[in-house]
């Protein structure tokens, strides 16, 4: 069995044995995240309006919604160490903004930059789950040369190690982990 396929393999064992547990319901903390982007759009709203109308009820509105996205992220990002507080946060705004261009392209009729962008957009997002559901920490990547970023495995000679971006693996483990039609 190729690499790729026994950690997406290992990682669907450790997901099914949180379920059991009732220690992760990953499609509900998927509507969470869509829901936090929304919150972080809406906060970036308010933040543009106020300044072109100087009112300052437009910054109440503002705290109101960032206090709401921190409870939210709360729910998903249990643990964290360093910047993956604020590391996520971006994660989930990129993602959305990524995804906002990409619609827009994809209006235009512009299919080939659509692609592109949604691409990077779950590209984005994968990282984001990558990292809070501790499958992905700064030990576990290196960069080469060709600013492809691949998973080290340390029990292997470095000679081994595989040679699958680290976004393709996330991408084709939270394709299988998180299933939105989940109830």
């Amino acid at each position: 069995m190729k690499k790729t396929q026994m950690d997406i393999n290992k990682f669907m064992n450790k997901v099914k044995a949180m379920e059991k547990g009732h220690e992760l319901d990953l499609s509900s903390d998927e509507d969470l995240s869509i829901a936090i982007m929304n919150l972080i759009s809406m906060e970036e709203h308010f933040f543009f309006t106020y300044n072109k109308t100087k009112d300052a009820k437009y910054l109440d509105l503002l705290n109101e919604i960032r206090e709401m996205r921190k409870s939210a992220l709360k729910r998903i990002i249990k643990d964290y160490e360093g910047e993956v507080w604020c590391i996520s946060k971006h994660l989930l705004a990129a993602s959305m903004r990524f995804m906002e261009v990409g619609t827009k392209s994809l209006t235009k009729g512009d299919k080939k930059d659509s692609e592109e962008m949604f691409q990077k957009a779950y590209q984005l997002y994968s990282l984001f789950w990558g990292l809070n559901l501790n499958l992905v920490g700064t030990k576990d990547i290196k960069q080469n040369k060709s600013a492809q970023i691949d998973f080290v495995d340390d029990s292997n000679p470095p000679a081994r190690k595989s040679s699958t971006s680290l976004f393709t693996k996330l991408g084709e483990i939270v394709q299988k982990a998180i299933d939105c039609c989940k109830e």
